[in-house]
């Protein structure tokens, strides 16, 4: 071992699970781990529940031609639009089959929308998503939006593999006990 290695790490006794260091962040706890550092689902059974909406919004940038037939509505997949709102409300009820640690939850609302501007020559998704629970809707909207935005590229793809899926960002939530949040 030359100077500056470390040695080897050894590997945990036989049937006992590392114990990993704790991730620095904003809480002295995270809510996701348990005491030994191994993630779990966190407990909102003791939560009430309040009235959760959230809006997520991403953007998917495509090339002048397959933007034009997009636009009208002369894709080969067909109906383009129609196809990624679909899949944004698909996606948003599957966010906990798709994201690990979210929690399964009744969704009461949502609304895809998908907004052409034809000067960046690109495809402005919003997804707003509400529901009356313990937890928040922001997994739930941020999910719809990518489903909506990858369909958007499935669609358009024969006519132009660059498409870029960018900035799927948390627009604003409402509702729980960390009150709400809208982007600067």
């Amino acid at each position: 071992m030359s100077a500056g290695e470390e040695p080897p790490a050894s590997g945990p006794a036989r049937g006992k699970t590392p114990r990993r260091p704790r991730p620095t962040g904003l809480r002295k706890r995270s809510l996701h781990l348990d005491s030994r550092g191994r993630a779990r689902m966190v407990d909102v059974g003791g939560k009430a529940a309040t009235r959760r909406r959230a809006v997520a919004r991403g953007r998917v940038r495509m090339g002048r031609a397959a933007f034009d037939a997009l636009a009208a509505g002369r894709l080969s997949k067909g109906d383009a639009l129609a196809v990624a709102r679909l899949a944004g409300i698909l996606a948003a009820k599957k966010t906990p089959e798709i994201v690990p640690l979210a929690h399964p939850i009744g969704l009461e609302s949502i609304a895809v929308e998908c907004r052409l501007e034809a000067k960046s020559r690109e495809v402005v998704v919003t997804a707003t998503v509400s529901t009356s629970a313990r937890t928040g809707v922001e997994m739930e909207a941020l999910t719809a939006v990518a489903g909506a935005c990858l369909a958007l590229y499935d669609m358009a793809k024969s006519l132009d593999r660059a498409i870029e899926i960018r900035e799927i960002v948390l627009l604003e939530k409402t509702g729980g006990r960390s009150g709400p949040y809208r982007r600067g």
